[in-house]
C-alpha cells in the first residue's frame, strides 16, 4: 500500500509540470505576436535611449551639493 502514494505523488508532479510547460510556451508565443504585431519605430531609436548623450551625465538638481 505505501507503493502507490510515490507514484500518484509522482504523477501529480508531473502533470503539474507539463501544465507549467504549456503555460510558459503560450506565454512566449503571446510575446512574439505581440512583438510582431507591434509598430516598428521609423527612425530606428530606442525609446529608452532618447534623450540621453554619450559620456557623462549631467547631475540632477537633488545630486548637486548645496552652496
Amino acid at each position: 500500500m505505501n507503493k502507490s502514494r510515490p507514484s500518484q505523488q509522482k504523477r501529480q508532479r508531473e502533470r503539474q509540470r507539463q501544465e507549467r510547460r504549456t503555460e510558459k510556451q503560450a506565454r512566449r508565443q503571446e510575446a512574439a505576436e505581440r512583438k510582431a504585431n507591434a509598430p516598428a519605430r521609423a527612425d530606428g531609436s530606442d525609446p529608452d535611449l532618447e534623450g540621453i548623450k554619450p559620456g557623462p551625465q549631467p547631475l540632477e538638481d537633488w545630486q548637486k551639493f548645496p552652496e
